[in-house]
């Protein structure tokens, strides 16, 4: 016969309950879990309206100040230097004296040239006049036709010797004149390698000083050949439009300043360096202070152009696709986020000049871009950007028109 513990009953009572009440708590639970929750709020990002326009094209290329004109004085006769008559660095004028060479030997070569054309000259008048008398005599059969032969020979000769005794008198001069060496060109003229007392001789290899022209100077620029033949083709398809022949031309010093003066593209290269694959451009300036000296390192900025209904897109909104295409994130009619390829043609201050991919009206995402992905709805808010300083900033909304003025009452 068997007993039941009423003690163990009451625990397995007591188990079962607690089981039944633990089991509706988690029921409880899980239907909570199963509620709806409340969609997040939209992703707020910054937007820029993109617009055609018309946007002026800079080449900005390296470059080296060159003289205008360059001259190296030598002397053209041989001899000692007795003066020089310039100081160094100062600038001379064409034509002016800088040395003078001993002139004692050509001035006496001179004086002998000159004697030697009054002797001729002597002689001249009595062989002319025979020879005008012989004509007249052989025309009456008065003398021999060797007679008025032999007269006229005389006078030719001494014709001859008087023209011979002008051009040696010439040259004397002109090895005299030498004796005074002066200034080729106009400019500025560096310093003597020969002092007082040198010797020198006509046409040596080593110049005595060089003179350089500093106004106008030249810059001497180089430029890719494919940056050439880009723009030279979109110029042929309409693209970009030039004004003028002649380019104009701004300079960034060394130390980053501007110089006061334009200058314009006076020469192009008719060949491309094959080593290098650039060819060379030559740009004229106004040098009147001589601020710019040759050899000086610059950039030059070249005007090439305006560049017609295209876009700008800051940098900050364009990023790469894995495959290295430049692309950007737009927001559609509807709030949606839609990712684009685009065509860069180059950089503009601090934006992309893009060609294709992009229309009037379009809203790039230039804030916010790194929360959202494509076909995600978003909340747009307006920008503006600064492109001198690439600065973003909430668009302002358009002023209200002012109310109109109450008209006064008559009393």
């Amino acid at each position: 016969m068997h007993y039941k513990n009423p003690t163990l009953s009451r625990a397995n009572v007591l188990l079962a309950l607690a089981s039944l009440l633990l089991a509706v708590a988690l029921a409880g639970c899980e239907d909570n879990s199963s509620e709806a929750k409340p969609a997040p709020a939209p992703v707020e990002v910054g937007v820029i309206t993109l617009h055609p326009q018309s946007v002026p094209l800079a080449t900005e290329l390296p470059g080296r100040t060159t003289a205008s004109l360059v001259a190296e004085v030598r002397p053209q006769v041989d001899g000692i230097i007795r003066e020089r008559l310039f100081r160094e660095g100062s600038e001379v004028q064409a034509g002016e004296v800088l040395y003078r060479v001993a002139p004692s030997t050509y001035q006496a070569e001179y004086s002998n040239a000159l004697a030697a054309l009054k002797r001729a000259q002597a002689a001249l008048p009595s062989s002319e006049n025979k020879a005008r008398r012989y004509a007249e005599l052989i025309g009456q059969d008065a003398i021999s036709s060797q007679d008025y032969q032999d007269a006229k020979a005389v006078y030719e000769a001494d014709l001859a010797a008087v023209a011979a005794a002008k051009a040696a008198l010439d040259s004397a001069k002109i090895s005299l004149d030498y004796t005074e060496i002066r200034a080729p060109i106009s400019g500025r003229v560096e310093m003597s390698d020969l002092t007082p007392g040198a010797l020198v001789t006509a046409n040596q290899s080593a110049p005595l000083t060089t003179i350089r022209q500093l106004d106008p100077i030249n810059v001497d620029l180089t430029q890719s050949s494919t940056t050439m033949l880009n723009l030279r083709q979109a110029i042929a398809s309409g693209v970009i439009s030039v004004e003028g022949k002649a380019m104009t031309v701004k300079l960034k010093l060394e130390n980053g300043t501007v110089y006061p003066y334009e200058g314009t593209v006076e020469f192009s290269g008719a060949k491309v360096d094959e080593s290098t694959g650039t060819y060379t451009l030559r740009a004229e300036f106004a040098n009147p202070d001589l601020l710019l000296l040759p050899g000086m390192y610059v950039r030059a900025i070249i005007q090439d152009g305006v560049y017609q209904n295209c876009y700008l897109i800051p940098q900050r909104a364009v990023s790469r696709t894995p495959r290295g295409e430049p692309m950007a994130l737009f927001v559609d009619k509807d709030d949606k986020v839609e990712q684009r390829i685009l065509d860069v043609r180059r950089s503009y201050g601090n934006s992309w000049l893009v060609g294709s991919g992009v229309n009037d009206g379009d809203r790039v995402v230039v804030r916010g871009s790194q929360f959202i992905r494509p076909g995600q709805t978003v909340k747009v808010k307006k920008m503006t950007l600064d492109d001198a300083t690439g600065k973003l900033s909430p668009a302002q909304p358009p002023a209200a028109p002012a109310a109109p003025a109450a008209e006064g009452k008559e009393g």
